[in-house]
This record gives structure tokens, C-alpha cells and sequence, in this order.
């Protein structure tokens, strides 16, 4: 799945820390990164554990020291993981979630294999709907100023200011 993570960690973003500041990129890498890994390892159980969002978070405090516009730039990535664990359901699965405190993480289960190619098909064209919707709500879809903002700083414009408008400076593309 790919569109399912990407809409929804971004409308998780706008909705509980509604910062247009964040790098959205590195939401969207973070929510991506644990099947990336997961498929890369050889489906290791810390892709779809706890332990992959904290460690990363702790990571990310540790290298940052007293430089906080690379913290608050590379925060983004271990959010994004946080994010994809909530919306694949890995925390269903207490051994796997919790791995290596919650148990032997061995028989659980890939997220994405417990699911049927249905309910993997509807949750993708949920994703394309909501990756839409961001589309749209950000200003991306009249203004080539919030495209461009988007793919050089990965901020989103989540306002309707006069930048943004259709015809308007921006300009439309």
C-alpha cells in the first residue's frame, strides 16, 4: 500500500498538529519507510514495532543537539512512522507492537498479509481520496506557488491566502 500512508498521514498531520511548517516530505518518507524496510529485511519484527518510531525519535534528539532547525526539520521522519504504525494497525498485534518487551514477535504477522486484496483495494482508493483532498486543501491544484512550495520545502499551504487563489500571483498551472 502506498496511497493509504501517504493521505493518511497527512491528514493526520493537519489535523493534530495543524503546523504548515513541517516537512510533509518526511511525513510521507516516514509513513513509507517501515515496508520499505520491512520488505529490505527480510521482514524483521522492529519494522512494525514501537521500537522503530522511538528509536528513531530518540535518534533524531541525540544528533540534533543545539541545532534546532535540523530538529524540528528531521522530527518529521519518526513521526511519520508513528503515523504508519497507527494507520496499518501494527499496535493490533501486542507481541509484534511491543517487540522485544511484549513477547516472541515470530508468529505475528505482516499487517498488510492479514488484510484480503479487497479490503487492500478499498483502502488504497480511500488513500487516492484523500491525497485529493490534501491536494485541494493545500492550494496545490490552482497554484503552481504551493506545488512549488511543496517540492522545495515540503510545506503544505493549508490557507486560502491571495498567493494561492486561482489567477492570482501564483499563478495557474
Amino acid at each position: 500500500m502506498l496511497l493509504w500512508f501517504v493521505a493518511t498521514s497527512l491528514v493526520a498531520m493537519r489535523w493534530t498538529f495543524g503546523d504548515p511548517a513541517i516537512d510533509h516530505r518526511l511525513i510521507v518518507a516516514g509513513a513509507l519507510l517501515p515496508d520499505v524496510l520491512h520488505v529490505a529485511s527480510g521482514g524483521a519484527p522492529v519494522m512494525h514495532s514501537l521500537a522503530l518510531p522511538a528509536g528513531g525519535l530518540i535518534a533524531v534528539m541525540l544528533v540534533t543537539v543545539g541545532r534546532r532547525r535540523a530538529r524540528r526539520r528531521w522530527l518529521a521522519l519518526p513521526i511519520g512512522v508513528f503515523w504508519h504504525q497507527l494507520f496499518d494497525g501494527a499496535w493490533l498485534q501486542s507481541t509484534l507492537f511491543w517487540w522485544p518487551f511484549g513477547g516472541d514477535a515470530a508468529d505475528a504477522t505482516f499487517p498488510l498479509a492479514a488484510r484480503g486484496i479487497w479490503l487492500i483495494a478499498m483502502m488504497e482508493l480511500a488513500g487516492l481520496a484523500g491525497c485529493w483532498w490534501i491536494w485541494r486543501a493545500s492550494a496545490m491544484v490552482h497554484s503552481r506557488t504551493a506545488r512549488t512550495d511543496f517540492w522545495r520545502t515540503g510545506r503544505l499551504a493549508y490557507r486560502s491566502g491571495p498567493q494561492y487563489r486561482r489567477g492570482a500571483g501564483g499563478g495557474n498551472a
